[in-house]
């Protein structure tokens, strides 16, 4: 499927690329995401709660890897996509994360209504 493209306003093609998820093994929480969206994409949870997130799946291998980098019960903050279907595509948020935790996509038009 050809991906949904969007033209800037010089008339140029551009394929948005939304936010699919954060690598959250990666993120430090800063918030800096979350200030520059202004689609309310995100929002900080505590890694705790994440975890028991990971308790409750079946993706044993993700919660392996996230126990051996440490973050076991430590009390931090990480940054979470809440609301990923009100993404437009700017990629302002991998631009301002020192990180680089944001994994981005474009959308087929199949998926465009």
């Amino acid at each position: 499927m050809e991906p949904f493209t969007g033209l800037t306003r010089g008339g140029t093609p551009w394929i948005p690329q939304f936010v699919t998820r954060i690598i959250h093994e990666r993120c430090i929480g800063c918030g800096r995401c979350y200030k520059v969206c202004s689609r309310n994409v995100f929002d900080l949870i505590e890694r705790e709660k994440l975890q028991d997130s990971f308790d409750n799946s079946e993706n044993d291998e993700e919660m392996e890897d996230w126990e051996e980098d440490g973050f076991e019960d430590d009390g931090a903050m990480v940054m979470t996509v809440v609301n990923m279907d009100d993404c437009i595509g700017c990629e302002s948020c991998s631009k301002v994360c020192p990180k680089k935790c944001h994994v981005h996509a474009p959308v087929t038009r199949d998926k465009v209504a």
